[in-house]
């Protein structure tokens, strides 16, 4: 997961590419269990309606976000721009959340910028 979350920092604005399945994975868990220390720091925190913690978050992970979707797009030989389907209320989201699990396809070399594969190593299994 800490490969994933390094790739997905140093990588945050960049939309040419391709990302793996499972690196991708692992930074949407990252996220996801950010986002929930974030919520948790929220309501032990803070008093009213802010949340401080919730609104930095997304702030600081919206670049990181678009760039490893669009990055894993690529990698199933779509176009980044599909990931404007997301903003169709649930069909949207279960379009991209149904490319997202599709494995890699030759087709998404077209993406890669030219010189040395731009992949990062996939992480070993989980034993």
């Amino acid at each position: 997961m800490i490969e994933a979350v390094r790739y997905g920092f140093a990588n945050y604005m960049k939309f040419d590419g391709r990302t793996g399945r499972a690196t991708f994975w692992w930074w949407v868990l990252a996220v996801f269990l950010a986002g929930v220390a974030g919520s948790i720091l929220d309501d032990g925190l803070s008093s009213g309606g802010v949340e401080p913690f919730t609104l930095l978050l997304t702030l600081g992970l919206f670049l990181p976000n678009l760039g490893m979707a669009v990055r894993r797009l690529h990698d199933t030989g779509r176009s980044g721009w599909w990931v404007l389907i997301g903003l169709i209320p649930l069909i949207g989201w279960l379009v991209l959340i149904f490319f997202y699990v599709q494995p890699s396809n030759p087709e998404g070399e077209k993406y890669d910028a030219p010189g040395p594969s731009p992949m990062p190593p996939e992480p070993p299994p989980a034993s």
